[in-house]
């Protein structure tokens, strides 16, 4: 049976961390996975999260299965939160969706139901975009194309290129967006591009696809969907896929969301009846965990506003920690600015060094980032800034220092 089944490359995120792990240096540096670090480079628990655990160990009866659909609970205060509870699409009832694994589930989801509609649908992604977009939509038979998204140049969005791209998508095809903290860029559309944005997918007919990993991690909770609110009380259709990993701290609870806007409430029906059967055919019944915890908090004022405190000093972490590196790499050799990090959103941003830079700050500094340049903000702290800007103005310099 498996005489001949290739043997494949890592990840390259997880491969990367691989070495990370394997490297005895005691100084090395993790700017490589994506995920939340603290001071202290831990990933902690949320005050929210504790309290919401303390209460469902002492209230919870059963572990029976969900239903396929997911937490009833869940999937409206989740909903509440992304559009807010007076968006007229809830009001409606065009929008329904399902539970799901994580974000990656959501993304999933969203395509097997997009190729079930429209096998001949074709998905467009921004250059770049996270790399396991591909093959967790290409894998579902949806053709993958590509849209003039970053510029190198400006560290920034190149919007006209962008729309100019957009432009020419059919009507049936499907643009996938990043609802905020553009991974990898960091480099946010504002929300005036958001309603130019809008404005095009009513004029063309292409159905938005937004993944939003990072609500609360650049401006706010409200103000960082503000330009997804606004298209999708706008357009006729939409997907939009979910993770409350990031912002509730829960990577490993798998705790996410696809949600579907359709033309009028019948149309609802039967998208749901695809999204289920889609998620049956995968997972079944998705884990409960991680969305009761979520219910939990969004549906309690004092846990709630717990959480809301927290994630304000977590994204003003990630913010100082910006401007701390942009201040730390001033007056390098090579005259290179980088106050671009300080205008960018979220936990990534584009460096924008070379390939052999990367190279020598992982081999000969142990700081460890992906090949593209991608690097994890919150993996800076006050404990290793030092390290960090000394490594990167030396590969600057080119001195091997």
């Amino acid at each position: 049976m498996f005489d001949d089944i290739a043997l494949l490359p890592p990840d390259p995120i997880l491969g990367l961390l691989g070495r990370f792990r394997a490297d005895p240096r005691d100084g090395k540096i993790d700017l490589g996975i994506g995920v939340y670090q603290d001071e202290r480079g831990r990933t902690p628990v949320m005050r929210a999260v504790q309290g919401a655990e303390q209460r469902l160990l002492a209230t919870q009866t059963t572990k029976t299965y969900q239903g396929i659909a997911g937490d009833p609970e869940y999937n409206e205060r989740l909903l509440g939160m992304l559009l807010g509870d007076a968006h007229p699409a809830l009001r409606d009832g065009r929008v329904v969706g399902v539970q799901t694994t994580g974000g990656c589930g959501a993304l999933r989801i969203g395509a097997e139901v997009i190729r079930r509609a429209r096998p001949d649908a074709r998905v467009w992604v921004s250059t770049p975009t996270w790399a396991n977009h591909m093959p967790l939509i290409g894998g579902s038979g949806l053709q993958i194309l590509e849209y003039p998204y970053y510029d190198p140049a400006t560290h920034g969005v190149d919007f006209d290129a962008m729309m100019s791209a957009l432009a020419k998508v059919p009507a049936g095809d499907v643009v996938l967006l990043h609802g905020c903290c553009h991974n990898p860029t960091g480099a946010d559309l504002t929300l005036e591009q958001w309603k130019d944005l809008t404005a095009l997918a009513v004029r063309t007919g292409f159905t938005p696809y937004i993944d939003t990993a990072y609500q609360g991690l650049a401006d706010g909770v409200d103000e960082d969907v503000a330009g997804m609110r606004h298209m999708m009380s706008e357009v006729p259709e939409c997907v939009l896929a979910a993770s409350c990993s990031k912002n509730f701290g829960i990577y490993r609870e798998r705790a996410g969301g696809v949600y579907f806007l359709t033309r009028n409430r019948s149309r609802a029906e039967a998208v749901l009846s695809n999204a289920m059967a889609s998620a049956r055919q995968i997972w079944s019944m998705p884990p409960a965990h991680g969305a009761a915890i979520v219910a939990l908090i969004l549906g309690d004022a004092a846990l709630k506003a717990d959480w809301l405190q927290e994630l304000a000093e977590v994204r003003a972490r990630i913010s100082g920690m910006r401007a701390l590196l942009a201040r730390s790499l001033e007056a390098n050799a090579a005259g290179l600015d980088f106050s671009f990090v300080t205008r960018q959103k979220g936990m990534f941003s584009f460096l924008g060094i070379t390939p052999a830079q990367v190279t020598r700050l992982r081999e000969e500094f142990g700081v460890y980032m992906l090949d593209s340049t991608r690097i994890n903000v919150a993996g800076i702290t006050p404990r290793n800034i030092g390290p960090l800007a000394s490594a990167l103005h030396a590969v600057l310099a080119g001195d091997g220092a």
